[in-house]
């Protein structure tokens, strides 16, 4: 019996450890996730300005280009 203990409470380390890894790497995706969510809001903010600044304007094909 004693070997049956020794062996469990090997596969619980391991275990133990395989929790912690996956705990620090679901934390750092959580804070990518945030940096990424902040990044993406102010990309969002920033073209509805230059469309609300009338600068997103579309090229029409038989347009001359301003430096013409």
């Amino acid at each position: 019996m004693p070997n049956d203990t020794s062996a469990l409470e090997e596969r619980l380390a391991h275990l133990e450890r395989t929790t912690d890894d996956l705990s620090s790497v679901v934390a750092r995706q959580d804070r990518d996730i945030a940096l990424l969510t902040r990044r993406l809001a102010l990309l969002i903010e920033r073209e509805a300005d230059r469309q609300a600044d009338g600068a997103g304007g579309v090229v029409m094909g038989d347009e001359r280009p301003p430096h013409y």
